[in-house]
């Protein structure tokens, strides 16, 4: 494959004329013939539509198609069907991209072969007031995994990229059946799926990416992205990861609220959760779900697999090295998962 590979951006939007025009700037401005951008409309009812067809009047590379209405998904199949490249970038109407994005990201991928998926990291923004303490955290968390072991070690934490920074191959893509329509977060999906079949995912340790945020983005509005939904789309990937070691009994660190709706997922996918471990003294030697719960210094390397369910601020740093002190080691016999 050339270093000039053709780059389709798949750019769904829905009455985004505020801010169209900011997204489809920083993605054009360099002179990039092996570009193309396929704006979806998905039933717009604002000045975005005609404000894409004046970019595409002006430049070749912009396509206008449109998805009738039918959602995200079907709007990023429809435009992955369309397009020309072999890789694939995303991007949402209401961000702002680096001008050198795709062309840093693009080198990348194609001097690592290994690589299925390269995101970058991001800065988000608000159109109104402050980012909020969670998502900063968020944020800050996501952005400091860049090799695809961070990305795979963390995967059932959270969704490891931000979306609308990605380049990925069209190829792996295609492999693992595009995006699912699914009660819940379409991207998250696919990064577990594709991580399920062995490819690799990583960032480029550079901010590229304006992640906008404003009242009614889908991510904050949308029932879809709600911590139960992310719940529900990673439970059968982690049961999967853990039932590749039935040698072990699967232990929950957590048996608060969070630790024991993530055991309940789990069982529903084939990994019974068999002990509740926990460091508050005033729950030791209480049940969670008909098991006991017992004390950290219970858990055994060699028997265990132990799945954290905590998800307080600054937990998953000291239970990583109380953890690592007993012999753990994270993706073999441990699973952050909140």
């Amino acid at each position: 494959m050339l270093v000039n590979a053709q780059v389709s951006v798949l750019l769904p939007f829905r009455d985004a004329g505020a801010t169209i025009d900011d997204a489809l700037a920083g993605l054009l401005v360099r002179h990039d013939p092996a570009l193309e951008v396929l704006a979806v409309d998905d039933a717009s009812t604002d000045s975005g539509p005609a404000r894409v067809r004046t970019w595409a009047a002006r430049d070749s590379r912009v396509r206008l198609l449109a998805s009738d209405g039918r959602g995200l998904v079907d709007a990023l199949n429809f435009a992955a069907q369309a397009a020309r490249g072999a890789l694939f970038a995303r991007m949402d109407a209401d961000d702002i991209t680096h001008p050198e994005r795709i062309a840093r990201q693009r080198a990348h991928l194609l001097a690592h072969p290994e690589l299925a998926v390269l995101g970058v990291q991001v800065a988000p923004t608000a159109d109104e007031g402050s980012v909020g303490e969670g998502l900063a955290r968020y944020v800050a968390w996501q952005n400091a995994l860049i090799t695809p072991a961070d990305h795979a070690r963390e995967r059932y934490v959270e969704s490891p990229l931000c979306h609308p920074s990605i380049l990925l191959r069209r190829t792996a893509f295609e492999a693992v059946g595009g995006y699912r329509a699914l009660d819940g977060p379409e991207d998250y999906e696919l990064f577990l799926r594709l991580l399920a079949r062995g490819y690799a995912l990583a960032k480029l340790p550079e901010v590229l990416l304006r992640w906008r945020h404003r009242d009614g983005r889908a991510t904050f509005s949308d029932a879809r992205y709600g911590l139960d939904k992310f719940r529900a789309v990673k439970a059968p990937y982690l049961a999967a990861s853990l039932r590749a070691t039935p040698d072990r009994q699967v232990v929950m660190w957590g048996a608060g609220p969070t630790g024991r709706r993530l055991a309940r997922a789990l069982r529903e996918h084939g990994a019974r959760v068999t002990g509740f471990v926990d460091i508050d003294p005033d729950k030791l030697g209480r049940t969670a779900q008909g098991v006991t719960i017992r004390g950290v210094e219970t858990l055994d390397p060699v028997s265990d697999v132990v799945v954290v369910g905590v998800g307080a601020r600054g937990a998953r740093a000291l239970i990583r090295a109380e953890l690592t002190r007993l012999g753990f080691v994270e993706g073999e016999s441990v699973w952050f998962a909140a």
